[in-house]
């Protein structure tokens, strides 16, 4: 009967693995089904638009000058980024756009070619011929073919044409050509400045040996200054924001780790004999830290206004109820022995605290505050677009504008920088302090 009993259990062992076995895939099957459905996954493939994707990184890695007419007002200008100011005078004009009073003729690459005579525009495409463009009470549209091509999207109101060479669009309001060139446009100088229309050799020369163009500022002066204030991409204000971002950042974290400490001892059985006072203090820890940090900063903007200080005070908010759940775990796990040879010396409470528990629990102490100073600067990014504050800000800003993907891409990058700039600095603060290495 054993042997019978036995075998019995190890047939359901192996009947029971055999089932978990077949039951988990399917288990992972039905959930990626269910978020198929749920998410919408069939509509999303349908919505993409690759189009549209490629657009956005060309206008990443390249800017575009817009020669754009005004089909109310009449008058043709050309920009970059159609920007104001950004504006080419006649004499910084480039050669490949000819305007002469209401027409046009602009030269784009590959053999490709578009004129303004008044309300007609004409694309001219070498491998499709000519596209004819009126404008009246609609957009009139002459094709070369009977078929419309992909690269062509139409309606009464507005035509879009995009090719290899670049872009055409007309509405009733305006027509513009959009042509391509790499790289970001007037990322050093703009066009105010005096060595825009320079190149980087007459640069270079005119601080070497060229006269002055300020006569009481050195060349090289005038242009650092030039960059610094550059009225297109404001490297100024884009320093200043980084550096808020970093101080919110830094304002929340260190201002959380001291409010918190204090209150850890209450919060830890070993060092508050109160047991409602431990556990009010931990629920507080729990709600603090259980709301998530743009919550807080949806409130306090409500309390104080949007600004830097707002955000530092959200990250401020949510920490102390990390940093006091941590910081109270740590104290539970000191040593008492060193506690007690410090008490039998005589030593207040206070100094018991000071030499006895605070350096058991530093290095623990400063790792985490270190760890959540370096992830803070992330957040410190998010938070910053919310109530105005930092490089979060400019970022929402250009993003806002549909145009200047250069600029989020700029963005983009000095924040990852900052933040591996802020990990080295938490990698080796944590060496010197920690771990007391002293280089050598």
């Amino acid at each position: 009967m054993a042997d019978i009993a036995l075998q019995t259990a190890m047939l359901d062992r192996f009947r029971w693995k055999r089932l978990r076995a077949l039951g988990l895939p399917l288990l992972v099957l039905g959930y990626l089904a269910y978020i198929t459905v749920a998410f919408d996954i069939a509509g999303l493939a349908q919505r993409a638009r690759i189009e549209n994707a490629a657009i956005l990184l060309g206008d990443a890695i390249s800017y575009k000058v817009h020669v754009t007419r005004d089909n109310r007002r009449g008058g043709t200008e050309v920009s970059i980024e159609g920007s104001r100011r950004m504006v080419f005078t006649e004499e910084l004009r480039p050669d490949w756009v000819q305007l002469d009073g209401d027409q046009a003729e602009i030269a784009l690459p590959m053999g490709h070619s578009v004129s303004y005579d008044g309300p007609v525009v004409t694309y001219h495409h070498p491998g499709y011929g000519d596209i004819v463009l009126t404008l009246g009470d609609g957009i009139e549209m002459s094709l070369p073919t009977e078929t419309v091509p992909e690269w062509i999207n139409a309606s009464n109101s507005r035509v879009s044409l995009t090719t290899e060479a670049g872009r055409l669009s007309m509405t009733r309001s305006r027509t513009e050509v959009f042509r391509y060139f790499p790289g970001w446009e007037l990322f050093f100088f703009d066009l105010d400045s005096p060595f825009h229309a320079m190149s980087w050799g007459e640069v270079f020369a005119s601080f070497v040996s060229g006269p002055r163009i300020e006569p009481a500022v050195p060349n090289l002066l005038l242009a650092l200054d030039d960059f610094w204030t550059n009225d297109i991409w404001r490297h100024g204000v884009v320093v200043w924001a980084l550096g808020e971002t970093i101080l919110m950042a830094f304002l929340g974290t260190f201002g959380a780790a001291v409010i918190s400490l204090p209150l850890a001892f209450v919060a830890a059985k070993n060092f508050s004999p109160s047991k409602p006072a431990r556990f009010l203090m931990r629920r507080i820890f729990d709600f603090v830290r259980g709301v998530d940090a743009l919550i807080f900063t949806i409130i306090l903007s409500r309390a104080f206004g949007p600004g830097p200080m707002t955000g530092a005070l959200a990250i401020l908010t949510t920490d102390t109820g990390s940093f006091g759940k941590m910081f109270s775990e740590a104290l539970e796990n000191v040593d008492q022995k060193q506690i007690e040879g410090i008490r039998s010396t005589g030593a207040s409470s206070v100094q018991r605290y000071r030499f006895g528990v605070i350096p058991q629990v530093m290095p623990v102490l400063l790792s985490q505050v270190l760890y959540l100073f370096e992830s803070n600067t992330r957040s410190a990014t998010i938070i910053g677009a919310i109530v105005g504050g930092g490089i979060g800000l400019l970022l929402t800003q250009a993003i806002q504008t549909t145009m200047d993907w250069e600029k989020v891409t700029y963005y983009i990058i000095l924040i990852v920088l900052m933040v591996i700039a802020m990990d080295a600095l938490s990698g080796w603060l944590r060496k010197k302090l920690i771990k007391g290495d002293t280089g050598r």
